[in-house]
């Protein structure tokens, strides 16, 4: 397992993000942290360099090994990961099921990962929806949660960034059960807005006609020549962009699709996801997987570029 994670668990068979460690089924999210090695404290501790107090700062540590997840300031709230992921139980109740969880960069995220209970039909094809809650320690960020569709035919992330309906959101902890509930539903009920108009959006795509050229046209966008790129340099570009052609051209999931925008967001999709990079970095992986929440830079310009056409 690359170094960047260093625990977490999966459901039954090997997900879509490629990461993970077999259990027999979904636990809930107390049984879900114990299970990914997130069963753990952030202690905040004050901070002495050369025997003088630093005033203003803290450090988040972690209790189990005092690993220093992040120096904050005074006015930063600790929000423990059984804390920031309580709320999600109540999803529970409305068919929605742990997958995955686990700890990146050394416990300065934490996250969950749920699958919602329903499968969509768009173009098609089944898509299923998955819920990323995440949370940090380092300072960088508050509890954010993201859907993720996933074409399941090809195992292919579809987050695309609509201006209609939006794809990630922060959520506020607090004691409150009530407040709790109804975190709970919106949750639910923004997830549903994005896959509804998400599904309006594929049929927009699929009516916007691409001819070949075009095709070629926007994979060298999409995978330009640098201005001072070397011969080797130039070699990988046209390697990569060759496998983006075929992805288009020669997908066996895509043949019946038609030449349309919807085809190339998929092809784009698929080389996204699952290509080879040029150089596989330690943490390439745990990278692919934290734009489940922040989202694919190379899939939104490709969505981007056949939207406006």
């Amino acid at each position: 397992m690359a170094a960047n994670v260093e625990s977490m668990f999966y459901v039954r068979e090997t997900p879509w993000h490629g990461l993970g460690t077999m259990v027999m089924q979904a636990p809930d999210s107390a049984n879900a942290l114990r299970m990914a090695g997130l069963d753990w404290q952030v202690l905040q501790e004050p901070i002495y360099t050369d025997g003088r107090y630093i005033e203003g700062y803290k450090a988040n540590i972690r209790s189990n090994d005092r690993k220093v997840l992040g120096v904050v300031t005074d006015r930063y709230k600790v929000v423990q990961n059984d804390e920031a992921f309580a709320f999600t139980d109540e999803l529970l109740g409305e068919g929605v099921r742990y997958e995955t969880a686990g700890s990146l960069q050394e416990g300065r995220k934490v996250w969950i990962l749920a699958r919602m209970p329903r499968e969509y039909v768009m173009m098609g094809e089944h898509i299923s929806p998955y819920l990323v809650f995440s949370n940090s320690h380092d300072g960088s960020g508050a509890i954010r949660v993201a859907i993720t569709p996933v074409r399941v035919v090809c195992n292919n992330t579809l987050n695309l960034a609509l201006a209609t309906a939006k794809r990630s959101w922060s959520m506020i902890h607090t004691g409150d059960v009530r407040e709790k509930m109804t975190e709970a539903r919106d949750t639910l009920f923004m997830a549903e807005k994005y896959m509804t108009n998400l599904g309006k959006e594929f049929e927009n795509l699929r009516q916007k006609q691409l001819t070949d050229d075009k095709v070629q046209e926007y994979i060298e966008v999409l995978l330009p020549y640098e201005d001072d790129s070397t011969p080797i340099q130039k070699k990988n570009v046209r390697r990569l962009r060759e496998d983006l052609r075929k992805r288009y051209f020669d997908a066996p999931d895509l043949k019946d699709v038609g030449n349309n925008a919807y085809r190339f967001v998929n092809a784009v999709s698929d080389f996204a996801t699952h290509a080879d990079p040029i150089r596989r970095t330690k943490n390439y992986k745990e990278n692919l997987f934290s734009r489940t929440v922040d989202g694919n830079p190379m899939i939104d310009k490709a969505y981007q570029l056949v939207a406006a056409a």
